[in-house]
């Protein structure tokens, strides 16, 4: 979808485990921070569209979730609208708010993304994730991935979130089908590491070598616990608003929401093109730029086989050569083409209710030069690629966001 809409601001919590904390305190955490940082009041908020994936699960709270967090801080009477997509909860709230904008409805939107998934009983926090699947389909599934996991590491749904067995099956074939390597899988992790190392509102600050991702403990072959993302609670916001908004409020640097698009899941044959692929080639021609033309990537790396397959997937390199790129330090801080500088889902962390918006967070951050320690010189284009859930055999959602300054 083209798109004519203002980043006017962004906040977010930092990302961790948050015992003491609900919806309401994160999520209006992030709201606030991203209010200030758009030099608005809350009564400027026109309408607003709330990313939430577990909640009903994890807290019990189902159907005005949107509603219980924004009353909390005053904000009510506008239409707030309830959004969930799966992991990419948070990003489809930010394509509905653009898309307002850009139609002309509203000047000011709210966009939010929250996700209180940690809980005391880890199945619970596992059956989040098992819920986004055909649930008809789900046994027969987890049964599958058991057989072909080379792993005695326990089982898919019980001990770990299913996804991470649907990711380590697709790093296997990668691994068999092109000779990607588990070192080059950690390379992936231990980048990251070190990019959230330098991000203070990162889930995990520990800066990582490639032999410690390899010696963490193993998860389902080939992922070991470093190559996972972790569970996690958190929030993030963006204001969004018009051109002509954005010139009454004097925005010196605006970011522009250039094109958001989104597919769906289905059962495609092998030789045709993925999710993401087609996400991408649109957003591309949408946009009239190449991978060539990004400065600054956040890729939905929920495992480290996911960030090198999606460096194929984006076209960042040929197919089969993810693991040559991300050895090549292509990928890193300081290389051509910096990816996950925010510590990516595997050390920012993934609530998944809250992960698109975070990335918007970092994009924005990156192109107006306020990224800190993290930032990447002279960044004036940027792609966010986040998606989740599994129907066929391809994510179930799956948007790409391309930014520009």
């Amino acid at each position: 979808m083209r798109l004519n809409a203002i980043i006017a601001g962004v906040g977010m919590t930092r990302f961790m485990k948050y015992p003491d904390k609900g919806l309401k305190e994160l999520g209006t955490e992030a709201v606030r921070s991203a209010v200030a940082d758009a030099g608005i009041d809350l009564a400027d908020i026109e309408a607003a569209y709330v990313g939430n994936c577990a909640a009903g699960l994890i807290t019990g709270q189902e159907s005005i979730r949107g509603q219980v967090i924004l009353n909390t801080i005053g904000v009510g009477k506008i239409p707030i609208i309830n959004v969930e997509n799966a992991c990419a909860s948070g990003s489809s709230a930010l394509l509905q708010a653009c898309a307002m904008v850009t139609a002309g409805l509203y000047d000011v939107v709210l966009a939010l993304g929250v996700e209180k998934l940690s809980h005391p009983d880890k199945l619970r926090s596992f059956a989040a994730f098992a819920g986004a699947v055909d649930v008809d389909e789900l046994n027969e599934m987890i049964a599958e991935m058991t057989k072909a996991a080379a792993s005695e590491a326990g089982g898919a749904g019980q001990n770990r979130s299913m996804f991470m067995d649907v990711y380590a099956m697709a790093a296997r074939a990668h691994m068999e089908r092109y000779g990607t390597t588990k070192q080059q899988f950690a390379m992936v992790a231990s980048k990251n590491s070190f990019h959230g190392s330098l991000n203070p509102r990162a889930q995990f600050r520990e800066a990582l070598t490639v032999e410690q991702v390899l010696n963490d403990r193993l998860i389902v072959e080939p992922l070991t616990r470093s190559m996972c993302s972790p569970i996690g609670d958190g929030a993030a916001a963006a204001v969004v608003v018009s051109e002509g908004k954005a010139r009454q409020l004097g925005i010196s640097k605006p970011v522009r929401v250039t094109t958001m698009v989104m597919h769906s899941g289905w059962n495609h044959r092998e030789d045709e093109p993925d999710t993401v692929e087609l996400c991408a080639r649109e957003a591309y021609e949408q946009a009239g730029v190449g991978p060539k033309d990004l400065n600054v990537i956040e890729l939905h790396d929920a495992s480290a086989p996911a960030e090198i397959i999606g460096y194929e997937q984006l076209g960042l390199c040929p197919r089969g050569e993810g693991g040559k790129l991300v050895e090549s330090g292509a990928t890193k801080l300081g290389g051509r083409l910096p990816v996950n500088t925010s510590g990516g889902l595997l050390r920012k962390g993934h609530p998944v209710g809250a992960t698109g918006l975070a990335q918007i967070v970092e994009l924005t951050e990156q192109l107006q030069g306020r990224a800190g320690k993290r930032q990447v010189e002279g960044a004036k284009l940027a792609l966010a690629q986040n998606g989740g859930g599994k129907k066929g055999n391809d994510a179930a959602a799956m948007l790409v966001t391309i930014l520009e300054v």
